[in-house]
């Protein structure tokens, strides 16, 4: 019979299949949604997001333990639905206007995921509509990304279209990408910046006093 550690591991390993199967085990012998997302999935990528900082694992490591984690997640999603277990907060995470880089913001929007977070995933391309839409409707946080010099200035604009908005004391911005650097976010105001997902994770939790 699996037990927490069991589907634990199963992320670190990436391993898909077994992340699902343990999720199952879990529920079907009694376990909660809560305690099996908490105890296990958290559990999980909280060691992945670890490794991922102390470079013992890389992008093909943290990709395959976020897979396995989404698996797990499918057979949860509904029941945390259904007994009203509430995410640590909801944000939005999306790569700025005119950059179409993807693969750092989606490794960010797993991590999130992992860690109990609700999230919007807007993609690529992001204008600022797109995130004032997401403060209107409730986001904690805002997470921009960029990977070109070119793009950065857009995450100023991003900051700027939510003042206009009257919205930005009613969400957190952060951001973060290869270039960005946290004298930059100083500079156009953004609350947090990390400089890879994990330490994401950690910075988000600061934040919002957790």
């Amino acid at each position: 019979m699996a037990d927490f550690n069991t589907l634990a591991e199963a992320i670190i390993a990436g391993d898909q299949i077994g992340a699902k199967a343990a999720a199952e085990e879990l529920i079907a012998g009694g376990s909660t949604a809560g305690d099996v997302l908490e105890k296990g999935l958290v559990a999980g990528m909280n060691v992945v997001g670890a490794k991922f900082k102390a470079n013992e694992f890389y992008i093909p490591e943290v990709l395959l333990a976020a897979r396995a984690m989404k698996g797990a997640m499918e057979v949860l999603r509904p029941l945390l639905a259904e007994t009203g277990v509430k995410p640590v907060a909801k944000i939005a995470v999306g790569t700025v206007k005119g950059d179409q880089h993807d693969i750092g913001k989606n490794i960010v929007a797993m991590m999130m995921e992992g860690a109990g977070f609700e999230v919007t995933d807007l993609g690529i391309n992001v204008g600022p509509d797109k995130f004032v839409d997401q403060a209107r409707e409730g986001a904690r946080i805002l997470l921009m990304s960029a990977l070109l010099t070119t793009t950065m200035p857009a995450m100023k604009a991003n900051i700027e279209a939510l003042k206009a908005a009257g919205l930005r004391d009613k969400v957190l911005v952060m951001v973060g990408g290869a270039p960005v650097t946290q004298a930059f976010a100083d500079e156009i105001g953004a609350d947090g910046y990390s400089d890879d997902a994990a330490s994401a994770v950690e910075k988000a939790r600061e934040l919002l006093g957790l």
